[in-house]
C-alpha cells in the first residue's frame, strides 16, 4: 500500500482537528513543536498548513488528501474530491456592519451607497465569494451592469467598478470598520468576536464546515487509493459514531418480538438467551434522534437499559462498494 500526503489545518480548525483524528485511531505525536508531527499509521505523513492553502495544494498534488473548511474549497474554486463533510467546524459566512447602522441586508447598502454615488469599502479575506456575493446582487446589476467589483490586494487588482472595493484582510478583519472599510465579510462561530468589535450581522452569504478532501490522480492510483479509503473510513466512523447510540436491553422472552417488531430502529440487533430462563439481551445501535421516540416502549417492554455513545461506527459495507465503483 501507497504512503500518503496528508494536509491538516492550523488556526480555527487546528484543535478540533486533532481531537478528530484522535478518535479516528489517527493520533498525532509533536504537534506543538513542529508543524510535521508524526501520526499513528506509519504510512501517513502529516503537515499541519493554513486551512487556506490547503485546497490549491491538494488540488496540485503536494498533497493526496486534506482538511480544510469548505469555505475555503468554494474561495479557491480548487479542482479537488469532496471526500466526506466532517461536521465540526462550523462557521457562517456573513456580511458585518457597525451596530449603529439601520440596513437589514447588503442590497440595501448597495442601493444607498450606489445612489447617492458613494464609494462602498469591503474588507475580507474571501475576495472571490465576496465579489461573486456583490455582482450578483439585483441592484448592483441596476446600477452598474457587468462591471465587476474591484478588488484589491498589496500585489494586483481586477475589476473595474471602483465605485464598490474589495480589500484583502490580513487578519483582524474585525478591526476594519468604521476606518479601513465600510462592512465586512468574515467568519463567524458564534457572533461574540463581532459583538466585542461594535458590529452585527445582517446578513449570511454561506455556512461552512470542514471537509477532507482528495487530490484526483491520487485517488486514480490504487495503491493511494486504498490508503485514502482507509482514512475516510476512519473519519467516516466519528462521524457516524456521533449519531448513534450503542443500546444493551434485557428482555423477557414473552415481550422479545413485540420488542423487536415495534422499534424500527431496531432493524438487525443481534439477540442472546441470558442465563436466567426466559430472558433475552438485545444489542444494537440506533439514531440518537429516535432514541426519545422509543424510550416509552423500552421502558414498558424491557429492563436494565445501558446506554452507550460509540467511538467509532466504520461504514464497512458502503466503503468496498465504493472502492469496487471506483476501480
Amino acid at each position: 500500500m501507497a504512503r500518503i500526503k496528508f494536509a491538516i489545518p492550523k488556526g480555527s480548525l487546528e484543535n478540533a482537528t486533532h481531537d478528530f483524528l484522535a478518535r479516528a485511531m489517527l493520533k498525532l505525536r509533536g504537534y506543538e513543536r513542529t508543524y510535521r508531527p508524526l501520526v499513528s499509521d506509519p504510512d501517513i505523513e502529516v503537515k499541519i498548513l493554513r486551512p487556506q492553502e490547503i485546497p490549491l495544494l491538494v488540488s496540485t498534488g503536494s498533497y493526496d488528501i486534506g482538511i480544510t473548511g469548505i469555505d475555503w474549497v468554494r474561495e479557491t474554486e480548487a479542482d479537488v474530491l469532496q471526500l466526506l463533510d466532517l461536521e465540526y467546524g462550523r462557521v457562517k459566512l456573513v456580511v458585518a456592519v457597525p451596530k449603529e447602522w439601520n440596513y437589514k441586508s447588503l442590497t440595501e447598502i448597495i442601493e444607498e451607497y450606489a445612489s447617492s454615488n458613494r464609494i462602498l469599502r469591503v474588507s475580507t479575506e474571501y475576495l472571490n465569494t465576496t465579489a461573486k456575493r456583490i455582482a450578483s446582487d439585483p441592484v448592483y446589476k441596476r446600477y452598474y451592469g457587468g462591471k465587476q467589483p474591484l478588488i484589491m490586494t498589496p500585489w494586483w487588482s481586477r475589476g473595474e467598478n471602483d465605485k464598490v472595493r474589495i480589500y484583502l484582510s490580513f487578519g483582524a478583519t474585525e478591526a476594519k470598520p468604521p476606518e479601513e472599510a465600510d462592512l465586512i465579510v468574515d467568519a463567524s462561530q458564534t457572533g461574540i468576536t463581532l459583538e466585542q468589535n461594535n458590529l452585527k450581522a445582517i446578513e449570511t452569504i454561506a455556512e461552512s464546515t470542514a471537509i477532507l478532501i482528495g487530490n484526483k490522480k491520487s485517488y486514480e492510483d490504487e495503491g493511494k487509493r486504498e490508503k485514502i479509503l482507509d482514512v475516510l473510513t476512519l473519519l467516516r466512523g466519528v462521524v457516524e459514531s456521533g449519531k448513534k447510540l450503542h443500546i444493551f436491553v434485557n428482555v423477557k422472552e414473552e415481550n422479545l418480538q413485540e420488542l423487536i417488531s415495534s422499534l424500527p430502529a431496531l432493524k438487525s440487533p443481534t439477540v442472546n438467551p441470558l442465563s436466567k430462563r426466559g430472558w433475552y439481551a438485545i444489542n444494537t445501535v440506533i439514531s440518537k434522534d429516535e432514541f426519545l421516540t422509543i424510550l416509552p416502549q423500552l421502558r414498558r417492554l424491557a429492563q436494565g437499559l445501558v446506554v452507550h455513545e460509540p467511538n467509532l461506527i466504520l461504514p464497512l459495507e458502503e466503503i468496498a462498494q465504493r472502492s469496487k465503483e471506483d476501480s
